[in-house]
């Protein structure tokens, strides 16, 4: 009885920090004991039977076949000749060629 006199004694914020740290510990030992229940329940369970009972159907994916690209191989003169081209040329060139190409 001596320790609640002690305790009744103390300013309210003391009090209020000595409730919330009990509280606290006891939250984390409830948490500790409902994680091992959950982890031993779910070791447990019948996975096996579950997707049985379920009776889902089975998916087919169509198969899709992409084609293969081939990078095209450059000799050092052609970069050399494509970099001056791009240097050499504005956009509004560029424009000109591809109305051409159509």
């Amino acid at each position: 009885m001596d320790f609640l006199r002690k305790l009744q004694a103390l300013p309210e914020t003391k009090r209020k920090m000595i409730l919330w740290t009990v509280v606290i510990i006891f939250g984390l030992i409830l948490f500790f004991f409902w994680l091992k229940n959950v982890q031993s329940k779910l070791e447990s369970f019948p996975k096996e039977e579950f997707k049985e009972k379920l009776n889902l159907p089975k998916l087919e994916l169509p198969k899709i076949e992409m084609p293969e690209f081939e990078m095209p191989e450059f000799s050092e003169e052609e970069l050399k000749e494509g970099e001056e081209d791009k240097s050499s040329s504005s956009p509004d060139t560029d424009a000109r060629e591809l109305e051409e190409m159509k």
